[in-house]
């Protein structure tokens, strides 16, 4: 007589581990999760027809031409063979030039970023109160509706031709644009630690310093290394208008049709932009 054993198999073991039951969920919980992933249809379907005139009036007020961009690619094309070979020639103006830049984009972003964060605190909501608030956003609006050249232009009558002006027109167009996004990084901020650190009786400074930054922190940084990428290709800009940088190099090369310098200028810019991305991108995933 066979001795049958007493242990489970295999496949029973794995059945008597499997739940018997699935989890449950509330049926409001449930209910918010479904209303998260449904298509509000009415209100989607009345919306094409309303995008749709949108983007044509858009088209015909900006005199969007497919026909016209189809004739124009022979030209587009005659401008790039132009471009190439580029001259190395005058590689020591365009390094020093470069350089220029680069010592731009680091002070105007240093300088920028700290006035953003300044005002930024009285553009957020859940820091400041109401009368510093509307004021603070008002003016915010104003600096952002300006061109960074306004700005140039300006600072370019007050100080005179150079890198100094166009360092004093990036850190005021900075407050307008990264000024904002720091605000409403502030404002996206878990409510629960700030309520805690305001139910031990902490002033308004401590609610911030251990309630809002840490976990703003990160968003902070990656913004201000975003602002440093527009500065550097933003100084390019300035320098057409006498604000520093290679703009001026590379407006001068436009001019005078040195077709092989200004390619040269270009691919030294991509090169230069290029190697803060990546290193903006491993310094992002080190704080995230």
């Amino acid at each position: 007589m066979s001795r049958i054993s007493s242990e489970p198999t295999v496949h029973e073991t794995s059945r008597r581990e499997k739940p018997a039951t699935r989890p449950q969920l509330d049926t409001r919980e449930r209910t918010r999760l479904e209303r998260a992933v449904n298509v509000p249809r009415a209100r989607f379907l009345l919306g094409i027809p309303v995008v749709v005139v949108l983007m044509v009036w858009s088209f015909v007020g900006a005199e969007f031409d497919f026909a016209k961009l189809g004739e124009g690619t022979t030209n587009m094309g005659d401008f790039l063979l132009r471009l190439f070979p580029p001259t190395w020639d005058k590689l020591p103006t365009i390094v020093e030039q470069l350089i220029e830049t680069l010592q731009m984009a680091i002070v105007g972003t240093a300088l920028g970023a700290v006035l953003s964060l300044v005002v930024a605190f009285g553009a957020a909501s859940n820091i400041a109160p109401r009368w510093l608030y509307y004021p603070t956003r008002w003016v915010m609006n104003i600096i952002r509706s300006l061109p960074d050249l306004v700005f140039a232009l300006m600072f370019v009558s007050a100080v005179g031709l150079g890198p100094f002006a166009g360092i004093l027109a990036m850190t005021v167009g900075s407050v307008g644009s990264i000024g904002k996004t720091f605000a409403e990084a502030m404002e996206a901020v878990d409510a629960g630690p700030v309520t805690a650190v305001q139910a031990v009786g902490a002033s308004r400074r401590q609610v911030v310093q251990y309630g809002v930054l840490p976990q703003a922190g990160p968003l902070l940084v990656s913004y201000t290394l975003l602002l440093f990428e527009g500065n550097v290709r933003g100084a390019t800009i300035l320098g057409m208008v006498g604000a520093g940088g290679i703009g001026l190099e590379l407006t001068t090369a436009m001019k005078m049709y040195d077709y092989g310098h200004l390619s040269a200028i270009v691919l030294c810019i991509i090169v230069l932009v290029t190697v803060i991305d990546q290193a903006s991108a491993v310094i992002r995933r080190k704080i995230t």
